[in-house]
């Protein structure tokens, strides 16, 4: 049995000190030291030996066994160090090698234009408002002095909650201009940009959703060369002082007298033609709307408990894609809503 138990150290020593892997590793631990293994075999014989032999061979038993389980540890710790070594390794990042470029993001192109005509009007005194986009008619139309029957409150132009056509998605950003002027007396100026819907086809220039900026100024003594005044100055500091605009009479329901403010195409320059074929942009028009505008109409003041003969206004509506078609000379409006990468980069 002696000869036994020393073969066994000497045969898992070598065999420990030749195992690479963890796996390999608990293999040699089951073959030697489990129920079945090597070392266990050599014990069950004891009973064979005499009472003298026994204490001997134990000891020695027990001796091969711290020996085998220390160098089970031994092993254990040199084989774990050299997988977390490989793994460092494999796993290790060179400082030096340049980083990846993260593309940065911006403003699209409408929130550009939109904070530019922001700017421009706040540094000429106005207060910029928000309100909601599901309105009441009565905000959106009756009190703005559109009555029953206007074909702008019709279903096939408007998008209404309920069956009573008394609740809609705002057609436009004017009801912000009653909301103000309920809680805000006169001399005012406001600003109302935000989404309005309507039912219009999408072409180069229409969408169902468009952006409107809505702006009103109440004050006594106001008159028609100041809106235009105003109008001017904002689309020269938009455009440049050699922007090309002009006024058409017009009529709305909220306003008297009306207008409506058109800019030259930017893509024709007011010919309508665009080598030799009608502009696509303006449908050979040679001008592209912008906004509407007038005099507050004295019912629209009396309907928010504003004394029309003692104050007068202006109101206008700017249309924010149809400008950013001009600041950034963007020929189709649909590419605004796209949301085409390429596109957005160049701005």
């Amino acid at each position: 049995m002696k000869e036994q138990l020393e073969l066994i150290k000497s045969n898992a020593l070598t065999a420990l000190d030749a195992a690479e892997t963890p796996a390999a590793l608990e293999e040699l631990r089951v073959k030697l030291l489990g129920k079945k293994g090597e070392l266990t075999a050599v014990l069950k014989q004891m009973g064979k030996l005499s009472p003298e032999e026994r204490p001997v061979m134990g000891q020695m038993a027990n001796s091969v066994r711290s020996a085998i389980e220390e160098k089970l540890e031994e092993r254990k710790t040199a084989i774990h160090a050299a997988v977390l070594e490989a793994k460092l390794a494999a796993e290790a990042i060179d400082v030096t090698i340049p980083g990846e470029t993260v593309a940065m993001g911006h403003q699209h192109p409408m929130n550009m234009v939109l904070q530019e005509i922001k700017d421009i009007f706040v540094g000429m005194g106005y207060t910029v408002v928000d309100g909601p986009e599901v309105e009441l008619a009565s905000y959106n139309f009756t009190r703005l002095n559109i009555e029953e029957g206007h074909p702008s409150r019709d279903r096939s132009d408007t998008f209404y909650f309920d069956d009573n056509n008394e609740i809609l998605l705002r057609t436009q950003t004017s009801p912000m201009q009653i909301r103000y002027m309920e809680n805000h007396k006169p001399p005012l100026c406001m600003l109302a940009p935000g989404r309005v819907f309507r039912k219009d086809e999408a072409d180069a220039t229409h969408s169902p959703m468009f952006h409107q900026i809505e702006g009103l100024v109440v004050a006594e003594d106001i008159t028609m060369g100041d809106l235009k005044g105003a109008l001017i100055n904002i689309m020269q500091k938009i455009y440049g002082h050699d922007a090309q605009v002009r006024f058409r009479p017009h009529h709305f329901p909220f306003t008297e007298p009306s207008c409506e403010m058109d800019m030259q195409c930017h893509k024709c320059h007011g010919t309508g033609e665009v080598d030799g074929k009608v502009c696509s942009t303006c449908h050979g028009e040679g001008w592209i709307e912008l906004l509407g505008a007038g005099m507050v109409h004295p019912k629209v003041l009396e309907n928010c408990g504003i004394d029309p003969e003692k104050y007068s206004g202006f109101a206008f509506g700017i249309g924010l894609e149809r400008t950013a078609m001009g600041r950034l000379k963007i020929n189709d409006l649909r590419l605004i809503f796209d949301n085409d990468v390429r596109f957005l980069n160049q701005f």
